[in-house]
């Protein structure tokens, strides 16, 4: 399969996949005229990787996942590990947005909206933050 096959195949673009390929993630073999030719197998790690990137795991989690995957001899507690690590990052990212969704209510409802130039969202924008 050439580039374009295996893009449309795997839902990822062409750019993507040659960034992969850079990296080392996938590595497809050469024709003699120097185009890259996929086999199947690449086109299920691309396919694996597009669904491990769809959850948010960093490059180095799927290259870790990669290796994983391909380790016939791996536990799969390393692999719980890892996915229980992405899972709390995760949850610390969603509080952080509970967080800042909380403040910016708080402003927005304090804000009349109205033509007098007094903002209390820009007021609590500028305020130095406790402990800065």
């Amino acid at each position: 399969m050439n580039i374009g096959d295996v893009a449309a195949r795997s839902g990822l673009p062409a750019k993507t996949i040659r960034y992969y390929e850079d990296i080392g993630l996938v590595t497809p073999k050469r024709s003699e005229n120097g185009y890259r030719a996929f086999a199947e197998a690449d086109l299920h790690k691309l396919a694996f990787l597009a669904r491990a990137r769809a959850l948010g795991f960093s490059i180095e989690d799927c290259r870790a996942l990669l290796g994983l995957y391909e380790d016939d001899a791996r536990a799969s507690a390393d692999v719980r590990k890892l996915a229980v690590s992405h899972l709390a990052e995760i949850e610390d990212k969603i509080a952080q947005l509970r967080e800042m969704q909380a403040t910016l209510q708080v402003l927005v409802d304090a804000c009349h909206g109205d033509n007098r130039p007094d903002c209390p969202i820009l007021a609590g924008l500028s305020t130095t933050p406790r402990g800065g």
